[in-house]
């Protein structure tokens, strides 16, 4: 069993937007090699050209930094977590994600997000290391992980994949950790149109599509401030540098580019905190114009 390094689950990172306080909850970070072949395009070359990388995104070699977190806080009392990591004992391809056996549930708790009070969880996209802890397994079978919760992403996203021919990796994370929630009746399906959607007062669904047909970007808004949790339309800050470089998964590279060029034309030199759904610590910051395209401005962690 792959095992995570234990660290102090009390210590859960959190940045304070207005009113509200966002958690990150850390599941694991991610393997060395995970860079070069989620964004191949990111030559050590063309990495540490970039200095402002080091040392909390890339190493001295150009090797890039990536984690697995999921985001979460309270909003008007409804408790909300953004993405759902890699999971627990999953049977994945990825030698990184395959029968992990974390404190991810732990962290969450003691962010004060035990799983049964978990009100809302918002699917960025519906691939294996954003969905994974949706459900756990109890007496041999995947049921929810967040049993009064509800589940949602949106319908295109859920629709395209019901019609895509999946390899056998895909059909069985889709077995193990989303028609198990289907199954139980806590999975809305939402029709997030070009402007967005807003959730609650204060929370809005941003499409991004490209990575994935229906991948949403999720905006928070509380007392003057901004953020947005990125999902996967910016997997690593190397993409401000560099908006060209995609995903290897990317559905559709083209549109994944263009998403995250009109993102990033959005963000830059605003007080907008923008949180990196894979970017390795101080995970957030702000995009400042920088030689012609972007470069992120780290925001660490609030003091505890």
């Amino acid at each position: 069993m792959n095992t995570a390094p234990a660290t102090d689950p009390t210590a859960a990172p959190s940045w304070t937007v207005g009113d509200v306080t966002v958690h990150r909850i850390d599941e694991v970070p991610l393997p060395p090699a995970t860079g070069a072949w989620l964004l191949p395009d990111a030559t050590p070359d063309l990495v540490t050209r970039q200095d402002w990388l080091r040392p909390q995104f890339a190493d001295d070699s150009g090797i890039l930094h990536l984690d697995s977190h999921s985001f979460a806080f309270t909003l008007d009392g409804l408790r909300v977590l953004v993405d759902t990591g890699i999971g627990n004992g999953k049977q994945r391809a990825n030698p990184a994600w395959h029968d992990l056996d974390t404190d991810y549930l732990q962290r969450l708790t003691a962010a004060g997000f035990p799983p049964d009070e978990v009100d809302l969880v918002i699917l960025t996209h519906l691939h294996a290391d954003h969905a994974g802890w949706n459900t756990q397994k109890v007496e041999g079978e995947w049921v929810p992980t967040f049993p009064r919760a509800r589940y949602l992403t949106s319908r295109t996203e859920r629709e395209f994949w019901a019609g895509y021919d999946m390899e056998e990796a895909r059909e069985q994370m889709f077995r193990d950790s989303v028609i198990p929630v289907e199954e139980a009746g806590l999975l809305d399906l939402l029709d997030v149109p070009a402007a967005g959607v807003d959730l609650a007062p204060g929370l809005r669904l941003l499409p991004t599509p490209g990575h994935t047909p229906g991948h949403v970007a999720v905006v928070l808004t509380s007392g003057g401030r901004r953020a947005l949790i990125t999902g996967d339309c910016i997997h690593h800050p190397v993409q401000l540098a560099h908006p060209a470089i995609g995903a290897c998964v990317d559905i559709d590279p083209q549109q994944s580019e263009a998403s995250r060029r009109t993102l990033l034309g959005s963000l830059a030199d605003t007080d907008t905190l923008v949180l990196g759904t894979h970017f390795a610590p101080p995970t957030a910051g702000h995009v400042l114009t920088h030689q012609g395209t972007y470069r992120l401005a780290p925001v660490p962690a609030d003091a505890h």
